[in-house]
């Protein structure tokens, strides 16, 4: 089978990933709804493509309705699978697994969040089929995931961040009082125990106290087998968002104002009292040491196309830490990546084009390297 062609409809034909396999299957339908409402259908052919909870491909209905999550989750379509380099596209397949089709495509967009989309691997599979990838790619994609990782890599980089200690599941079943024990001498209380690989705050817990460690421990080691503790800071949270590839821009700084206690899921998602501020109140000063410290971040991680990067202020000293990077940031109504851009003068629908155009760019620029020697 040859490699297909686009259409000849003058449109740049989008693949737009969402759904997963992962704990952020909703928020992803929830950001996918803001990208296909806001994206140019006069400048991009668009294939809504959802991967189910059990890691099954539909290609939806063109014509099915897709203005909401709950639209999204029941909308119907025909199974696909992403085609190797000399397809194009996405290769539809009946039940008993017969190519049948290929679908194609000139980018894929994956609104994806968390593990299997977030973290490298559906960008592995962009790779090994040729096509752009809308965001960072593989090395940036894991390392951006990976909260351990990334802070090692930003003090490699002599960016600040709080201090931290991480151990594996099995090393907290085995060994829970010499943990415990470092948690209590190396980083003390308040702090954050997080899964080391998920996002939009699950399974993160506050423990102000000894008592409240194991079970906060307990419940990150149900996402993760991965487990980090963040030294606690009474902090105002500041977001910048990044785009670009070898030379990025930065977005004004803005700030989140949590509902709860610190930017949980329910904060983020469901209580309608959390709100953001873009630009943020602060100064000249700070606000461009954040935009370039986010630029950094995004460069030293081998990042490009867009990240959102996340800062803790201390209320207190006015000291700044680098919080974590996020490589596939939310596209929701009230999600800030979208928001800070606006509020930097590029709206929604141009800032989709861009990281569309970004993602072609950078697949071009892969290309020129050589496979073979010659």
């Amino acid at each position: 089978m040859k490699r297909a062609q686009t259409a000849i409809d003058g449109k740049t034909h989008v693949g737009v990933i969402f759904g997963g396999r992962s704990t952020e299957h909703e928020v992803s339908l929830a950001s996918a709804v803001g990208v296909l409402k806001h994206i140019d259908r006069k400048e991009y052919g668009i294939h809504a493509v959802r991967i189910d909870r059990d890691g099954t491909w539909w290609l939806l209905d063109p014509n099915a309705v897709m203005d909401s999550v709950e639209a999204l989750a029941k909308a119907t379509g025909v199974r696909v699978l992403a085609g190797d380099s000399a397809l194009g596209g996405l290769v539809v397949i009946d039940p008993g697994d017969r190519a049948l089709d290929v679908v194609p495509l000139d980018v894929l967009f994956p609104v994806l969040h968390g593990p299997y989309g977030e973290d490298g691997t559906l960008q592995g599979l962009a790779a090994l089929a040729d096509l752009p990838c809308v965001g960072p790619g593989v090395l940036g994609s894991a390392l951006g995931m990976d909260k351990i990782l990334a802070k090692q890599m930003f003090f490699q980089n002599d960016l600040p961040s709080t201090d931290f200690i991480w151990f594996t599941r099995k090393a907290w079943e085995g060994e829970k009082q010499r943990i415990r024990k470092a948690v209590e001498e190396e980083i003390g209380f308040p702090c954050f125990v997080k899964p080391a690989n998920a996002g939009s705050s699950i399974g993160i817990s506050k423990v102000d106290a000894v008592d409240a460690l194991e079970a906060a421990i307990d419940h990150a080691c149900d996402f993760d087998r991965k487990v980090l503790v963040e030294q606690g800071v009474d902090a105002r949270e500041l977001e910048c968002a990044v785009l670009g590839n070898d030379e990025p821009v930065t977005s004004v700084v803005g700030e989140i104002i949590p509902a709860n206690d610190f930017y949980d899921y329910e904060a983020k998602y469901q209580d309608q009292s959390s709100r953001t501020e873009a630009p943020a109140a602060i100064d000249e000063a700070l606000s461009q040491r954040i935009r370039w410290m986010a630029a950094r971040a995004f460069k030293a991680l081998d990042c490009c196309g867009m990240s959102r990067v996340d800062f803790l202020l201390d209320k207190k000293t006015g000291d700044l830490y680098l919080n974590e990077i996020n490589t596939i940031p939310g596209f929701t109504p009230i999600s800030m990546y979208p928001q800070l851009w606006e509020a930097t003068g590029t709206n929604y629908t141009a800032l989709l084009g861009e990281l569309i155009e970004l993602a072609m760019e950078r697949q071009e620029d892969l290309r020129r390297s050589k496979m073979v020697m010659t």
